[in-house]
């Protein structure tokens, strides 16, 4: 009782910090002894490459196996040396389709990005929207994206609305 009234009073500052309880260990000494629990081979098995001193297994080695920058399709072209992985390279966006504006918006509405994922259209946050020329449109909407088809720039226009691109 009377401990718990002075942990109470006692001021906190940098003279009272201490880590967590449980968040610090003592570094694990290897090779003192058998009953340290980490003598003789030190938990390095028995035998083989990584028992060895001067063993340097790569970070991405999978043990033999095909490696996956291996197993991955290639980028081909005129400079066979510098093909790389193809999947970096691809371009990622969200489609809307002109059909979905026409269906959830009112004439005159200005559709933004917040738009997109209220009515569903466009969830993925950071993934930048398309708009694409499926559908007909036939009310003047104001629509935001980050790009447009051409077709899609051309209907909307036609029908009396805008195009604003957004940059991030």
């Amino acid at each position: 009782m009377a401990d718990n009234a002075s942990n109470e009073n006692e001021r906190i500052g940098l003279h009272s910090l201490s880590p967590a309880p449980g968040s610090r260990r003592p570094r694990k000494r290897v090779g003192r002894g058998e009953g340290s629990g980490t003598g003789k081979t030190s938990g390095r098995g028995q035998k083989g490459a990584g028992a060895r001193s001067g063993n340097k297994k790569r970070p991405n080695f999978e043990g033999g196996q095909m490696p996956i920058h291996m197993r991955m399709r290639k980028l081909r072209g005129p400079h066979m040396k510098k093909s790389m992985p193809f999947e970096p390279f691809r371009t990622h966006t969200q489609p809307v389709n002109l059909g979905d504006l026409e269906k959830r918006f009112d004439a005159g509405a200005e559709v933004t990005l917040e738009d997109y994922a209220k009515t569903g259209i466009a969830k993925r946050k950071g993934v930048p929207v398309k708009v694409l020329a499926k559908g007909d449109l036939s009310k003047a909407l104001t629509v935001h994206a980050h790009q447009f088809s051409a077709t899609a720039r051309e209907r909307i226009e036609a029908a009396g609305g805008t195009c604003v691109v957004v940059e991030d």
